[in-house]
């Protein structure tokens, strides 16, 4: 008969050393499995012991269950995931080290089920499992499911206790590093694991299957894997992938189209006469333009006159003309900055224009109302030579004190000084040139050093990072 070690073995008694011990078994079995799929015989009957002496379920050791499967049979577990890297300010000897020992078995497991993905190749149902996983991960940071891989920053979590997980920390034994300080960088690592799991899926054979491509959830992973393929699919292959490449279109439109609509554009136009509708009226103005007839014997006031909010803005014409690299460094910012025209090109008085290149450069503008129909029109990958797209371009720029050209690119060119001659020959036209690193999901991107110094020389810096950046700057200017 085998003797599995009871926890009290392990230093698990009521002492804080004793918790801390507990602890800092299950922080080893976590490392030793993030590194070493084989298991550690004696840190996997020692981490039962723990867990099941604390009572959580030993599920939260297998390493095939995902997260959703164990909190379908414990849904108790599901409020205590919720936000649980999240710390609160605490004094360190205030510590319920109890609690720590619980909340780093479900770290433990959220952690290896994201982190530790293994090899060979991936299932949509494993994708799917995975994406399930992560979302969990997300919420347990104190972000919305799907938040860090869609770059749209932390939501604000629930708030928990503050022991994390102790790789880089203070070690195992200690209380472990602030995770959520760990959030812009653990977002284009996630985006990293997905895009590998892609990768190693035969995603031709799974689009195929309706079953099985109905499992897939899109992602910017899943996007580049679909545009870079389109073309050698075809019958239900195809439709399945347009319909993916849709969904996720839809999806990022809707929260783009926001973050547009949350900045006003222009000033009032007090020349036009507020609409009398209530939503505009002034309540505070009201009052306070009728308190003459306040009547103390009845304790009414009476008002002769409601006062309304202007609500029109004054706007000039103004043309957008967005140039986008889509070679194969650059497959986010294109999906990103796809959509965004499109968003533009629906707002009253905005001139889109959207051009797309590599070697060859190609005028999307009469799409740049559908992203869905302009990415199907991209072909990615390539070579890089913004001269060809320049070429397009400047014809657009018939005004321009009205003219705002955004380029996006990592700007790794072979004709380096001709392109950016001719980009400051567009700045000093008068135009609005917005230089664009990158515009992506994580908000990594690697921009050439040598354009990055000179655009700053011309005092038009590059924008890298979050596309919130680029919303703001094009707000600011159409206006």
């Amino acid at each position: 008969m085998t003797h599995r070690p009871h926890a009290e073995e392990h230093g698990a008694g009521p002492g804080s050393d004793a918790q801390d011990n507990r602890r800092q078994v299950l922080y080893w079995r976590l490392l030793a499995r993030l590194f070493d799929p084989e298991e550690q015989a004696a840190l996997e009957s020692a981490s039962l012991a723990v867990v099941e002496d604390i009572g959580l379920p030993s599920a939260l050791l297998e390493p095939g269950a995902s997260v959703d499967s164990v909190v379908q049979r414990h849904p108790e577990l599901a409020a205590e995931l919720e936000g649980l890297m999240v710390p609160e300010p605490e004094e360190d000897d205030a510590r319920d080290r109890a609690a720590e020992v619980r909340r780093a078995a479900l770290v433990s497991k959220v952690l290896l089920n994201v982190f530790a993905t293994g090899s060979g190749n991936v299932t949509a149902e494993r994708l799917a499992r995975w994406q399930s996983d992560a979302d969990w991960l997300e919420r347990a940071l104190g972000c919305r499911p799907g938040e860090l891989r869609g770059g749209r920053g932390p939501a604000g979590g629930t708030g928990r206790s503050g022991g994390g997980v102790g790789p880089t920390g203070t070690g195992v034994g200690g209380p472990g590093p602030d995770l959520s300080r760990l959030v812009p960088a653990i977002g284009p690592e996630l985006g990293s694991i997905e895009a590998d799991l892609v990768k190693r899926m035969h995603l031709r054979e799974v689009l195929a299957d309706p079953a099985l491509a109905a499992r897939l959830t899109p992602s910017m992973s899943l996007m580049e894997q679909l545009l870079r393929d389109k073309d050698n699919l075809s019958g239900v292959a195809l439709a399945n992938a347009k319909a993916l490449i849709r969904r996720y279109v839809d999806e990022v439109t809707e929260v783009l189209r926001t973050q547009v609509e949350k900045s006003t554009v222009g000033e009032l136009d007090r020349s036009v006469p507020p609409k009398r509708v209530f939503r505009n009226l002034d309540i505070d103005r009201t009052i306070w333009k009728n308190l003459t007839n306040w009547s103390p014997e009845e304790e009414r006031l009476y008002v002769d006159r409601l006062y309304y909010r202007h609500t029109s803005r004054k706007t000039t014409p103004q043309r957008l003309v967005v140039v986008v690299d889509q070679s194969g460094s650059m497959v986010d910012s294109m999906v990103n900055c796809t959509i965004l025209a499109s968003i533009f090109a629906g707002l009253p008085k905005v001139d889109v224009h959207l051009i797309a290149y590599d070697t060859q450069a190609l005028d999307l503008t009469p799409w740049a109302h559908d992203p869905f129909e302009t990415l199907l029109r991209t072909k990615l990958g390539g070579g890089t030579d913004g001269t060809v797209a320049m070429a397009l371009a400047q014809p657009k720029i018939a005004e321009p004190r009205n003219t705002v050209v955004v380029w996006i690119s990592d700007f790794y060119e072979w004709r380096h000084q001709e392109l950016f001659d001719s980009m400051a020959a567009v700045h000093r036209s008068g135009a609005k040139f917005i230089p664009v690193g990158s515009v992506t999901s994580s908000g990594r991107g690697s921009v050439n050093p040598w354009f990055r110094e000179r655009f700053k020389d011309l005092g038009t810096p590059v924008i890298s990072g979050h596309i919130k950046k680029l919303v703001h700057e094009l707000k600011t200017f159409l206006t």
